[in-house]
């Protein structure tokens, strides 16, 4: 049956965003906005050092609503049917040219990102920092020398990690003591590279069957295409309130058709969940307006910066942050929410009303699922069913995002 008792949050928490980009493009900012964790926030390069590790959230049109009932989730919250899922976030320290190669301590940022399902690259729009990181005037510095550089740092990583164990790996699998595809998904293992990845890299790339034979070049395009199918990159547009961003974010989107540009300001974002947090304000991540609670606890600085930012917020619609979340996850990986449910009672043990919500890859099906739940549910899998529908739903079917299933599984 549905009702479970294991921990979900480790399960919630199996999903990571990582952010990067150079020193003092907003990183931290951002990342502060997303999960209000207390962070190091400064104009100057290399303020984080260590990692930062917090919770963000990303939207999902809560099921609650088609049942008429009210969730109580146990992690995230539900407002107005509006669902927050909890996902990790990591925030490294700015990486400069030359990162794959120790610069700027890379190597150790780089190794912090490994397991991360998803990058988001948060660039200073606005061209007011030049590729260290430095102040410069507004307009000044071209920030798409920081998209290419970043995906070039990113691709080289990976083919540095390949290269210092290529020779080794190309004779062991030419001597057919073991597959290149093996080798490789061995080694990159903590990137989650599987067989199959490589493998649909070497025919794509049209490589050689001899190994040994494969150029540096073409090692660093399968290390790319490695890259791309293990840490897709989206590009966090920041510090659009600064005029010279909007004209720099039109040219990016044509330079690069291929990258999807999502235009945002961290530092609003920060101030209006700030606001609300200190109850100022009624806002909701992602809104397009919120409405002041307490008027007159605000002083004159406080009212015209809400003034400037509710007219921001009318011409973008967002600050863009929480569209970045929720777009790395389903628009950019195409996961998809399942709630866990029952045909007869919606409600967990101690009443709380679909208290749980699971991302999951875009091919899920129902055993997929099960597992996800508990592998003790995924082992002993008869079928699911469709809450909404009550149809019975075969293991090998794929579930759709925001599906409310009910797990049939045989008793131990």
């Amino acid at each position: 049956m549905y009702f479970y008792n294991f921990l979900f949050d480790i399960l919630a928490m199996s999903f990571t965003i990582g952010l990067v980009g150079k020193p003092s493009a907003g990183k931290s900012t951002f990342f502060k906005a997303a999960t209000l964790a207390d962070v190091a926030i400064a104009a100057y390069p290399f303020t984080t050092i260590k990692p930062n590790f917090g919770t963000g959230y990303v939207r999902v049109p809560c099921a609650d609503k088609d049942f008429g009932v009210q969730c109580n989730p146990r992690f995230g919250v539900c407002k107005n049917h509006m669902r927050f899922v909890p996902v990790e976030m990591i925030d490294v320290a700015g990486l400069v040219p030359g990162a794959h190669e120790g610069k700027g301590l890379g190597n150790q940022f780089l190794s912090d990102l490994s397991t991360a399902d998803v990058l988001i690259h948060v660039i200073d729009a606005s061209g007011s920092t030049n590729e260290k990181g430095e102040n410069v005037p507004a307009g000044t510095h071209n920030p798409a020398i920081d998209v290419k550089f970043l995906e070039d740092e990113i691709d080289l990583w990976y083919y540095s990690i390949i290269e210092r164990h290529w020779y080794k790996m190309s004779r062991a699998s030419n001597m057919q003591k073991k597959k290149i595809e093996e080798q490789l998904s061995e080694l990159l293992s903590s990137f989650k590279v599987t067989d199959k990845t490589i493998t649909e890299g070497i025919v794509s790339l049209k490589l050689s069957a001899n190994p040994e034979a494969w150029t540096q070049e073409q090692l660093k395009a399968l290390a790319a295409h490695i890259r791309r199918d293990t840490k897709k990159i989206l590009v966090a547009a920041n510090k659009m309130d600064i005029p010279a961003a909007e004209k720099n974010n039109e040219a990016l989107k044509k330079e690069f058709p291929n990258i999807l540009f999502v235009p945002c300001s961290s530092e609003m974002e920060l101030a209006l969940r700030e606001a609300a947090r200190k109850g100022l304000i009624d806002y909701v991540p992602g809104s397009s307006e919120f409405k002041i609670l307490a008027p007159e606890a605000l002083n004159d600085k406080q009212k015209a910066g809400l003034e400037m930012m509710s007219k921001f917020l009318k011409k973008w619609g967002t600050t863009g942050v929480q569209q970045v979340l929720d777009s790395a996850v389903f628009d950019f990986l195409k996961y998809i929410a399942i709630f866990p449910g029952g045909v007869n009672k919606l409600e967990d043990s101690k009443g709380n009303v679909l208290p749980d919500c699971f991302l999951l890859p875009p091919d899920a099906n129902a055993r997929d699922f099960a597992y996800a739940l508990h592998t003790d549910f995924g082992k002993n899998f008869l079928y699911a069913i469709d809450v909404r529908t009550k149809k019975r739903i075969a293991g090998d079917a794929k579930l759709k995002h925001r599906d409310v299933v009910e797990i049939i599984h045989a008793a131990k």
